[in-house]
C-alpha cells in the first residue's frame, strides 16, 4: 500500500499486532501477525487429518505421512528455533538435550490458558509451561535410559496455546560426532541412522537448522539432506544467530551452494532471559536497521516468515499426498480384511477345534495330492522344489541311468565266468553250462547294484519328508501351539513308510537272486545276435596264427584275448555263451528294478497322501499321550491373537 507505514502496538497479551495506518483515510486495521493468523479453516483440518492418522500409527503399517523433520549439527540453535516458534522452553543443558525423536504437535487457539500435554509409551502426562522442560527430560528417562543415550522410540508433545503456529514437526537429536561421557561409542552412527530414517522418506520435510557462524557446506546436516533430496526441492534452511555472523550472510543465503531448494529463513535466537514478545522485537528491529543484515529481503527474515512458510509448505505437502495416502490406506484396510478372514475363527469346543484339525488335514491332503500325483503345481509356482511329480521324476531318470550305466572292465575279458565254470564243472556233457553257474554270476552282479536301489527309495522319501513339512507348515500357521505335533505326526509317518520301503526294495532286489526268468522276447533276440558271434571269437583266440591281441565283441568293443589262449575250447565257449546270456538278460533285469520302483513309488505316495497321513496326524492329535493336541487348540496363539489385533487396528484405520 502506497504511502503506507508500519507501527508497532503492544498488547497486554503475550502476541502483538501490527497496524497499518493510512494517512488519506486516517483509519487503522489490525492485522494479526503470522504466527498467529495461521489458524485456519483450510489448513487446521488438513493437519488434523494427518495427526490423527499418525495416532492410528499408519506409520508403522509402511504409510509415510507428511512430516516436518527438524534436524541440525549439536549447537546449531535448533532448540531455540522450535522454542520460539511453540512459545515453550525445551530441556538445555550440555551435549544432547533431544535424545528422542520429539513429536511436537502445535496448534493456535483462543483460549488465554494453554494445554500442554506429553504422550509416549501408551501415557498421557499433563503439564505446564513452566514445568514442560522438566517433564520432558523425565520421559525422555523413561523412553531412552537415564544416562546419554538415544532412542528412537518418539515421544510426543501437544501444545495448544494462543499464537502457536499450526504445525507439527519432528525434532530429532543434534549430530554429534565425539561421544562424552555416559554415551556410546558409536553414539553418531545411531544419531545418524535415526535422522536418515525420518527423513529418507518422500513425504519427510527437511527443516535444516544451520547457525550463520559457520561455513554451510561443512555441516554435516547438509550432507545427510543432501544424500536423500539431491535437487533439495523438499528442504528448507533456518539460518540462526544472524545477528553473530552478520557478515557475508546476504551472499550465504543468495549464493545458494547448498542447493536449498525451499528456500532459506534467518533468524535472531532468543537471548538471555528475554520473552519471546521481547525477542521477536528484537529480531524485527534487528533486520530492520543493521546495515548488513538489513539488505537481506524481508521475506526470509524472522520467525513468522518461518512459521508462514513452514505452514504453507505443510498444507501444499498435505494436499498433494493425502489422494495417494488414502489409497495407500485403503489398500491396507482391504489386504487386513482378506487376511483376516484368512485367520482361524476363535474356536469355544472340542468339537469345533477337531473339525478345524480336519479342515486342516484335508487342506494339506489336497495339497498334497496336486504336488505330489497330479502335477498341479500352481500352489508354488516359483518354488521348483515342491514341484513333486517333476521332481520325483527327474529322481526316478537320475537313478535310471546310474542303475544302467557300463560298469568299468575290472577283470580282464571271461575270467569270471571262466573261474566260475571251472568251480561249477561236474561229470557231464561238455558243452552245457550249468544253471548253477549262471546263478552264480547273477546272484554276484545283484549285491554289486543292491546299495543302488535302496539308497534311491531313501533319497525319494526324504525328498517327500521335506515337500510333506511345507505342507503341513503351511497350514498349520495359524495354530502353532499345536504345529509341533502335527510335524511330529508328520515325522513318524515318514520314519514308518522309509523303514516299509527299505525292507520292500530290498525284497525286490533280493527276488532277482532266487531264479532266471523273464517273459520278454527282447532277451532271446539279444542273446542270438550276440552268440554269432562265438565261433569267430574262439578261432581268433586260439587257431589265428597272428594271435591278434584284441577281439571286436558285439556290446563290449575291442577287447583283449591273449589271456585266453591258455584255456580249452570247449570252456571259452562256455564262458562266451554265458556273458552273453547274462548280458542279455542283465539288461531285462536292471529295467525290471527300475519300473518295479517306479510303480511301487506311485503307489505308496498315493496310499501315503489318501490314507496314512490324515490316519496318522489323528492319531496322534487324540492321543492324550502327545498332550492333548486338539484340547490346545482352544488357546489362541499369541501371535495369532497379535496378528488378529494387528489387523483389527488396521481396520480402524
Amino acid at each position: 500500500m502506497k504511502g503506507s507505514k508500519k507501527r508497532v502496538v503492544s498488547k497486554p497479551s503475550s502476541s502483538r499486532t501490527i497496524v497499518k495506518a493510512n494517512p488519506n483515510d486516517n483509519k487503522s486495521v489490525t492485522i494479526e501477525p503470522p504466527i498467529v493468523s495461521s489458524y485456519n479453516d483450510q489448513i487446521r483440518p488438513l493437519l488434523d487429518t494427518v495427526d490423527r492418522l499418525r495416532n492410528l500409527n499408519v506409520m508403522k503399517e509402511g504409510i509415510q505421512l507428511p512430516t516436518i523433520v527438524v534436524v541440525g549439527d549439536q549447537s546449531s540453535g535448533k532448540s531455540s528455533v522450535l522454542e520460539s516458534l511453540a512459545g515453550i522452553s525445551l530441556p538445555r543443558g550440555q551435549g544432547i538435550c533431544t535424545r528422542v525423536p520429539l513429536v511436537m504437535r502445535l496448534q493456535g487457539c483462543t483460549s488465554s490458558e494453554p494445554e500442554i500435554w506429553l504422550e509416549y509409551s501408551d501415557k498421557v502426562v499433563q503439564t505446564d509451561e513452566e514445568h514442560i522442560a522438566e517433564a520432558i527430560s523425565a520421559a525422555t528417562d523413561v523412553i531412552a535410559g537415564s544416562s546419554k543415550g538415544v532412542s528412537d522410540a518418539p515421544l510426543t508433545l501437544h501444545v495448544k496455546k494462543a499464537g502457536a503456529p499450526d504445525l507439527t514437526m519432528v525434532d530429532l537429536p543434534g549430530i554429534t560426532r565425539v561421544p562424552v561421557k555416559g554415551q556410546p561409542e558409536n553414539i553418531h552412527e545411531q544419531i545418524s541412522g535415526m535422522i536418515m530414517k525420518y527423513i529418507k522418506p518422500q513425504e519427510s520435510i527437511i527443516l535444516n537448522v544451520l547457525s550463520a557462524t559457520v561455513d554451510f557446506t561443512t555441516c554435516e546436516s547438509i550432507r545427510m539432506s543432501r544424500q536423500v533430496d539431491k535437487t533439495g526441492e523438499r528442504t528448507l534452511a533456518v539460518v540462526t544467530k544472524a545477528d553473530m555472523a552478520p557478515e557475508g550472510l546476504l551472499q550465504k543465503v543468495t549464493a545458494d551452494d547448498v542447493s536449498i531448494g525451499l528456500g532459506y529463513v534467518c533468524v535472531r535466537n532468543r537471548v538471555g532471559e528475554e520473552t519471546y514478545e521481547e525477542a521477536r522485537d528484537q529480531e524485527e528491529l534487528l533486520f530492520k536497521t543493521h546495515p548488513m543484515l538489513s539488505m537481506i529481503d524481508e521475506n526470509i527474515v524472522g520467525l513468522p516468515v518461518l512459521a508462514q512458510k513452514l505452514i504453507h509448505i505443510q498444507t501444499t505437502m498435505i494436499s498433494r499426498c493425502l489422494p495417494e495416502i488414502v489409497r495407500k490406506i485403503k489398500h491396507k484396510m482391504e489386504t487386513a480384511d482378506l487376511e483376516l478372514k484368512k485367520l482361524p475363527m476363535v474356536m469355544t469346543s472340542t468339537g469345533e477345534a477337531l473339525m478345524t484339525l480336519m479342515d486342516i488335514i484335508a487342506s494339506a491332503k489336497e495339497s498334497l495330492l496336486r504336488i505330489l500325483i497330479q502335477g498341479d503345481f500352481s500352489e508354488y509356482p516359483d518354488n521348483h522344489s515342491m514341484h513333486g511329480t517333476a521332481r520325483l521324476a527327474d529322481m526316478l531318470s537320475k537313478f535310471s541311468d546310474d542303475l544302467q550305466a557300463k560298469p568299468k572292465q575290472v577283470r580282464e575279458f571271461l575270467m569270471d565266468e571262466i573261474k566260475v565254470l571251472e568251480e561249477c564243472k561236474c561229470v557231464g556233457l561238455p558243452n552245457f553250462i550249468p544253471r548253477s553257474a549262471f546263478m552264480a554270476i547273477l546272484s554276484q552282479q545283484v549285491d554289486d547294484i543292491h546299495a543302488k536301489p535302496v539308497e534311491f527309495i531313501k533319497n525319494i522319501w526324504d525328498y517327500i519328508e521335506v515337500v510333506l513339512s511345507s505342507v503341513i507348515t503351511k497350514y498349520s500357521e495359524n495354530f502353532p501351539q499345536v504345529q509341533p505335533s502335527i510335524k511330529r505326526a508328520g515325522r513318524n509317518l515318514m520314519s514308518k513308510i522309509k523303514e516299509q520301503s527299505v525292507d520292500r526294495v530290498i525284497q525286490i532286489v533280493e527276488m532277482e537272486k532266487l531264479t532266471d526268468y523273464t517273459c520278454s522276447p527282447e532277451y532271446m533276440k539279444s542273446w542270438t545276435e550276440k552268440i554269432d558271434a562265438q565261433k569267430s571269437f574262439v578261432d581268433a583266440v586260439l587257431n589265428d596264427k597272428t594271435k591278434p591281441e584284441s577281439f571286436s565283441v558285439n556290446g563290449f568293443g575291442s577287447v583283449k584275448i591273449s589271456h585266453l589262449r591258455e584255456y580249452h575250447a570247449h570252456l571259452l565257449q562256455q564262458a562266451f555263451d554265458m556273458k552273453m546270456r547274462i548280458t542279455s538278460y542283465w539288461k531285462i533285469v536292471l529295467r525290471r528294478n527300475v519300473d518295479n520302483l517306479a510303480l511301487y513309488l506311485q503307489l505308496s505316495v498315493k496310499y501315503l497322501v489318501n490314507t496314512q497321513f490324515q490316519k496318522e496326524i489323528v492319531a496322534e492329535m487324540v492321543d492324550p499321550k502327545g498332550g492333548g493336541g486338539v484340547e490346545r487348540m482352544l488357546e489362541e496363539s499369541p501371535s495369532v491373537a497379535s496378528k488378529r489385533e494387528k489387523l483389527r487396528r488396521v481396520l480402524r484405520f
